[in-house]
């Protein structure tokens, strides 16, 4: 029995899909710059949602790529984000989107994430956004000023149910969104924005209002809708798209179709450095590269994202990233070690069975990673078969995608560092402890950490 915390109900409710095949739909990246680890925190969850609902029914789930009308304000104003990005490069914004699509992926699949069924970009959906936008039109909702097609809230009585009545008071002109004029209510949003009188964008098209461009909420309605149908199961993003853009996707679905748009809303919670919530928009933000040319496997970060559950912050260290390092490589050398052992068959079924089932609720129990994870190492380090643990891994990895049966590829030391580790091993062996140590210190800013053993000198990256 699946129980997810549903934003709307504002409760953890057992879930059941309308058929054996579930339909969700995922808040997919803006390709105007690379994603940090804070939004990729977002597609974890969202990653091990998908394998708690595969482990139980059909799944149909749709991603979008918004390569096209968000706009660096909540308030409709601004640039938009991929004209910023080709500014930003000098190249087209066609091109901009097309490279950080492919660097997302490379990320996403770093982090072994699985795709979704369907890869929506917005700019092959202009057809079906005209067409809701008409509809909204034909249906009274919407009204028209100098600058775009907007949406008028005040016309749905239910507008910020999704996010509450505290919040929706906070959009009011002067807090969260910059006033117009010509706006109805300070929380009405464009549908439909008008290409700028004085200048060519490089992404508009026709439409009966003008020569333009979609708004970015529009987009996500309605391309869900065209895949999953007017009512979905499951809408999944990051708890910083409550307020307004899914509030906003609620309002302009359901005042089109009059159904319930979707059943269940499940938001991740922020990642947060010591300094606040990581932000593009502030310059300074981490990302998987990052990680990789600090030393760290992808996986790594899995791991401490798992270690937290995903409606809890996360607060982002790389002390906090060294610790799930090690622990993760400790897991995958007990499981590596049980398999190159040859342990055989199974030797105790029921308990096995009965270990997995404990297991599986932990995760179908809104998604507690924390347990899941803490009764893998239980049983792991317990008194079961070797044999029984093997095969636990294996099945518990089946969730969690943390590679635990494969082989960790350390990324070989650059030639300056080689050359100081065999300075340092010379030293070691002439008894120069002095120039050991100041080699140590060298190998250390250059990311290499340095331990001797027993066994002899060994390193890692930091």
């Amino acid at each position: 029995m699946i129980k997810l915390y549903n934003t709307l109900t504002r409760r953890k409710d057992i879930f059941t899909p309308q058929t054996n095949e579930v339909t969700m739909y995922c808040c997919g990246p803006t390709v105007y710059n690379y994603a940090h680890i804070g939004n990729l925190r977002t597609y974890i969850f969202e990653d091990l949602l998908s394998r708690v609902l595969l482990a139980s029914y059909g799944l149909k789930r749709v991603m979008n790529i918004t390569d096209v009308g968000h706009l660096t304000s909540d308030a409709d104003s601004g640039q938009d984000k991929m004209e910023l990005g080709a500014a930003r490069e000098g190249k087209s914004a066609w091109d901009i989107a097309k490279f950080y699509e492919q660097k997302f992926f490379e990320d996403f699949d770093s982090l072994n994430c699985i795709r979704p069924t369907i890869l929506a970009h917005a700019t092959d959906h202009i057809k079906e956004m005209i067409a809701l936008v008409k509809t909204l039109e034909e249906k009274g909702y919407t009204y028209k000023t100098s600058d775009g097609i907007y949406y008028d809230t005040s016309k749905f009585p239910s507008y910020g149910e999704l996010a509450g009545k505290s919040n929706i008071e906070g959009l009011k002109a002067g807090a969260r969104v910059d006033f117009n004029e010509e706006k109805r209510n300070a929380s009405d949003f464009a549908l439909w924005k008008f290409s700028p009188k004085d200048a060519k964008r490089q992404m508009e098209w026709q439409s009966p209002w003008g020569v333009g461009f979609p708004g970015w909420h529009i987009e996500c309605s309605a391309m869900a809708m065209k895949y999953l149908g007017n009512t979905l199961d499951i809408h999944c993003g990051g708890v910083d798209h409550i307020a307004i853009h899914h509030t906003n996707e609620i309002a302009q679905a359901e005042a089109a179709t009059g159904q319930k748009y979707v059943r269940f809303w499940v938001h991740g919670e922020f990642l947060v450095m010591s300094s606040g919530k990581m932000s593009k928009s502030a310059g300074t933000f981490v990302t998987v590269s990052t990680l990789k040319e600090k030393g760290y496997d992808p996986l790594d970060y899995r791991y401490l994202c798992l270690g937290a559950h995903y409606k809890t912050q996360l607060e982002f260290s790389y002390d906090a990233l060294d610790f799930a390092r090690q622990s993760l490589k400790s897991l995958k050398e007990r499981v590596l070690a049980l398999r190159a052992a040859d342990c055989g068959a199974v030797k105790d079924a029921e308990g096995l069975k009965k270990a997995e089932d404990t297991f599986k609720e932990a995760l179908e129990d809104d998604l507690n990673s924390p347990k899941a994870l803490a009764l893998l190492w239980e049983f792991v380090k317990g008194p079961a078969d070797n044999a029984d643990k093997l095969a636990f891994a294996e099945y518990a990895d089946k969730f969690l995608g943390l590679s635990l049966l494969e082989e960790s590829v350390q990324k070989p030391l650059p030639p300056a560092a080689a050359e100081l580790l065999a300075k340092r091993q010379e030293a070691r062996k002439n008894k120069d402890f002095k120039t050991s140590d100041l080699l140590r210190a060298e190998l250390d800013k250059m990311g290499v950490s340095v331990k001797d053993t027993p066994k002899g000198m060994e390193w890692r990256w930091k």
